[in-house]
């Protein structure tokens, strides 16, 4: 039953109404006594009169308590005695703790976490409020994530350690017992000393030349393969050259504690004399 646009239960608050219709006590009932006409039927004619009075008062605070009834109805429950539920987590910052949901929920569980909220506390407007702006927060960083992708740095280092051209390069190398270490270390720890310490006018041409056959020893010592060790050894060497070099003019910067005419060779040699010690210790 609609009451000014508001909707109420008619089993509830609807107004019983005469068997006969209002026509049955809406009839005008003269109040002055009539020629003619017992006093009986006069004293029926009060009594009526008064039923008529008496119907209309009902009839009128029952249709108030439809009204009320029908208000009440459309805001879901009384509006005197009963209160709006409120939202518990209205003043949470994070949208996700307010919404109750994970960073990583779909934008199908933050559309249900929204719909599931906003139709539990409609009644209260700022818990409505609460909910809907966390959930445009949420959308807007999705949209924004989405446009502007971040680099996941772990991510990227988990797929390189994980991709086929490094697993093979990682299977040539195995940890080496600690005398292994020890001993290799000391020796181009020496060499790289030296080089700084007695520098020449061609170079370190000498120190490299011991470098090359420590590390042919050190790797023969290991695998007892006197032809693996002249093959790693070499290509180790070679290998480590190049890339000195290329890390010199290209990434590493001059070092301030290395000067003269050959700081430039003295610098690779270092960096030569550090690879050729993981090749001698480590290369399977």
């Amino acid at each position: 039953m609609t009451v000014s646009g508001l909707t109420g239960s008619p089993s509830r608050c609807c107004p019983r109404v005469p068997v006969n219709g209002l026509g049955s006590f809406c009839r005008p009932r003269s109040a002055f006594p009539i020629a003619g006409e017992p006093k009986d039927k006069l004293n029926f004619l009060r009594l009526d009169r008064c039923y008529w009075f008496g119907s209309v008062k009902g009839c009128n605070a029952k249709q108030t308590l439809l009204v009320k009834c029908a208000m009440d109805a459309s805001y879901g429950g009384d509006m005197t005695n009963d209160q709006p539920v409120v939202f518990p987590r209205i003043h949470v910052r994070d949208p996700y703790k307010r919404l109750g949901i994970s960073r990583e929920a779909s934008e199908d569980e933050i559309q249900a976490a929204r719909n599931f909220l906003i139709h539990k506390y409609a009644g209260h407007k700022p818990s409505v409020d609460a909910i809907e702006t966390a959930h445009d927060k949420i959308i807007m960083q999705k949209f924004y994530d989405r446009k502007n992708p971040k680099i996941d740095i772990r991510k990227k280092v988990r797929e390189i350690k994980q991709s086929r051209v490094v697993l093979a390069i990682a299977s040539r190398f195995q940890t080496p017992s600690t005398l292994v270490i020890i001993k290799t270390s000391i020796a181009f720890l020496v060499l790289g000393v030296l080089t700084v310490l007695f520098p020449t006018e061609e170079g370190p041409t000498l120190q490299v030349a011991i470098s090359l056959m420590a590390t042919i020893y050190f790797i023969y010592d290991r695998l007892k393969s006197k032809i693996r060790a002249f093959l790693y050894g070499a290509g180790a060497f070679i290998f480590s050259w190049l890339l000195g070099t290329f890390l010199m003019v290209s990434v590493i910067p001059p070092l301030p504690f290395i000067k003269g005419l050959r700081s430039f060779e003295v610098t690779t040699s270092l960096v030569t004399y550090v690879l050729l010690w993981v090749s001698s210790a480590y290369l399977k």
